[in-house]
């Protein structure tokens, strides 16, 4: 059974980072492209980042340069590092496992306030 399990959420001043953590269980991360997504409150679900099995990366443009995706195999373990942050990136954001049978976790809530 596959889960993830998304952290490192909380409430951060504009400008501020924040390190988010996707912990995967039933797959091997690294076997898969894994992805971030959030949504904000009445927004649609939107892409945020990915890393491919091979470790290449995609960002959507509102957070590149800003966000880092990586992937730590022995810990079987995705993060998004979030720099420079914005009261627009304010959103719940969830890990997911693409594939034909795409996996979604719960999802970490980032609040960007002063």
């Amino acid at each position: 059974q596959v889960q993830l399990v998304e952290s490192g959420g909380g409430l951060v001043q504009p400008g501020g980072s924040l390190r988010l953590s996707c912990s995967a269980s039933g797959l091997t991360v690294s076997s898969y492209t894994m992805g971030w997504y959030r949504q904000a409150p009445g927004n649609k679900r939107e892409f945020v980042a990915y890393i491919t099995s091979n470790g290449g990366t995609n960002y959507a443009d509102s957070v590149k340069d800003r966000f880092t995706i990586s992937r730590d195999n022995p810990n079987n373990t995705v993060y998004l590092q979030m720099n420079s942050l914005r009261p627009e990136d304010t959103a719940v954001y969830i890990c997911m496992k693409y594939g034909a049978t795409p996996n979604w976790g719960q999802g970490t809530q980032v609040t960007v306030s002063s």
